[in-house]
């Protein structure tokens, strides 16, 4: 067999062992959104990954719960996070965003959940292949997509970031614009205050001398 068909056999059996789903959701104030995954087999590998897009202070809590109501992991006002457990039981769980501590600020969260089992896939054998030979190039492709994984990863912790940054200069930007005008108002205002108090002492200076 040909190594390219091995290598297209390897990566078709690792996307069929992973399930991941990424999504951007807007949680609205006060809103509490639950999101659902089935495990279908015991000591299934769960990664969870969020993090706050815009809005508010860029904080949102969230839970895991298991399907016996087990609450796996919880956080109050956190902005982003990045976990791997494993699914001990099989059944559903459920991944929550909370927003009832903003009573106006919408917010925009990416959030990711891929399952992956615990099995490796296996390279056909092919007539010729000593199994060192197979096993060095199975351990290049997984260590090819954990190298794919963290890049990924970094990219979102960089969108993040210039999110956030973006956000900050943005509010910098609207705070020197509302300074500047309140500035300007009270510089027209104090004129009108010195032409004012000029004017009345004239015009108590000429009664005085009539």
């Amino acid at each position: 067999m040909h190594p390219l068909i091995l290598l297209s056999t390897l990566v078709a059996s690792l996307v069929s062992l992973t399930s991941a789903t990424a999504l951007t959701y807007k949680i609205a104030p006060n809103e509490k959104a639950c999101f659902y995954t089935f495990v279908s087999s015991k000591n299934a590998k769960i990664a969870y990954y969020f993090a706050v897009q815009s809005g508010g202070s860029f904080d949102v809590d969230y839970s895991v719960v298991g399907p016996n109501e087990k609450i796996i992991m919880e956080g109050e006002r956190e902005r982003q996070g990045d976990f791997v457990f494993t699914a001990v039981d099989e059944g559903e769980y459920r991944f929550c965003f909370n927003n009832e501590m903003s009573t106006w600020a919408e917010k925009f969260v990416d959030f990711e959940i891929a399952v992956e089992n615990e099995s490796r896939a296996q390279l056909p054998s092919k007539q010729g292949t000593s199994p060192e030979q197979t096993s060095a190039l199975e351990e290049s492709i997984f260590k090819l997509s954990g190298q794919l994984s963290t890049i990924t990863r970094n990219q979102k912790y960089f969108r993040t970031r210039e999110n956030r940054n973006f956000s900050t200069v943005r509010s910098t930007e609207r705070r020197i614009f509302n300074f500047s005008v309140v500035e300007g108002l009270m510089m027209v205002t104090m004129a009108g205050l010195q032409v004012f108090i000029v004017r009345f002492f004239f015009q108590g200076a000429r009664k005085g001398y009539v």
